[in-house]
């Protein structure tokens, strides 16, 4: 099947953050590895001219003449008109990824405009049925099948977390480092900086924990009494739940330990206990910090299931395929 890939070729469509990997190893090159011809077209460059990507988008799909357009959109960069333009000539879909935050305020206005749409979060199906769109799937955010699982050559870190810089997310690494965890962070603000993509699969496998935190609201008063600033952000953040995300995947795939802040429906995916540990707030965090590293047997054992399951079921590819099969 030849597909149309609608995407950004960059982080965020910003060069200097580095290739948009999920969507270029993850999406395009899932599908491309499923026997696809995958014919992309990046908007990065169109973001401050959103006028003309309307024209060369309708322009480059005739000419592509694609069985299935898939989308992966940013915010309002693509015009009503234009979806229904394409969505009149090709099957088109868009993968919605923040559902739990962004279905009232995003995707409600453009869910109607594609045949059929990919959300992560279960509880946005009855809301998609709601305002007519019934083609809706259930998929999940995954690991990426085509980078190379780093071999195992000891630990360097006792704890670490890899994600974007956000107030809360600095105010927990800051308050577990004053209990006396060493932990290191990563990511775009962070003293440490950004990694690669084959850096940060490579933290994962030589870190005994590796910390999942989201960075939706948090109604912590410590957290709130200690930065007045995130009051305000309470109301004008729509991030007011916790979501899963690729993290939850890649870090034991990759060959890591996960301890994670838990996400609902997370335990469709993993054992808690089993596969992942999962924590309630900072306290819990600590207690569990600390009893994994004094108790490395249990804590192997949880990491080597969670990676068996993560291969077998967790990555793009899987959820690429399961996709194509419900609209073939």
């Amino acid at each position: 099947m030849k597909i149309l890939y609608v995407d950004m070729q960059y982080d965020y469509g910003i060069q200097a953050r580095g290739p948009n990997s999920i969507g270029q190893d993850g999406f395009k090159r899932s599908l491309e590895l499923l026997g696809h011809e995958v014919v992309p077209f990046y908007y990065d460059d169109y973001l401050q001219n959103t006028d003309k990507l309307q024209s060369d988008l309708i322009a480059f799909a005739d000419a592509s003449s694609p069985e299935l357009i898939l989308f992966s959109l940013y915010t309002h960069q693509f015009e009503i008109a234009t979806l229904e333009y394409l969505k009149s000539k090709y099957t088109t879909i868009n993968w919605f990824g923040d559902d739990q935050w962004r279905f009232d305020n995003f995707t409600y206005i453009y869910a109607n405009h594609f045949t059929y749409c990919i959300t992560t979060d279960k509880y946005a199906i009855p809301k998609y049925k709601k305002i007519g769109q019934n083609n809706v799937l259930y998929s999940q955010w995954a690991a990426i099948n085509t980078h190379k699982i780093p071999d195992f050559d000891g630990y360097k870190y006792d704890v670490t977390f890899v994600g974007g810089f956000h107030p809360y997310r600095k105010w927990f690494v800051d308050r577990l480092k004053k209990r006396g965890i060493r932990i290191e962070a990563f990511g775009n603000g962070w003293e440490n900086g950004p990694l690669s993509t084959e850096q940060m699969n490579e933290l994962f496998a030589t870190s005994k924990i590796n910390l999942n935190i989201g960075n939706s609201n948090s109604f912590d008063a410590r957290y709130l009494l200690s930065y007045w600033k995130a009051i305000p952000l309470l109301f004008r953040s729509a991030k007011n739940a916790s979501q899963i995300k690729a993290r939850n995947f890649e870090i034991p795939y990759f060959g890591g330990f996960q301890l994670s802040d838990y996400a609902p429906t997370i335990e469709n995916y993993f054992d808690i206990g089993k596969e992942i540990v999962c924590y309630k707030d900072i306290d819990e965090a600590e207690l569990l910090i600390r009893y994994y590293l004094d108790n490395d047997e249990e804590r192997e054992s949880i990491k080597n299931a969670g990676h068996v399951k993560s291969v077998a079921s967790h990555g793009y590819l899987h959820r690429f395929q399961e996709i194509l099969e419900q609209i073939q």
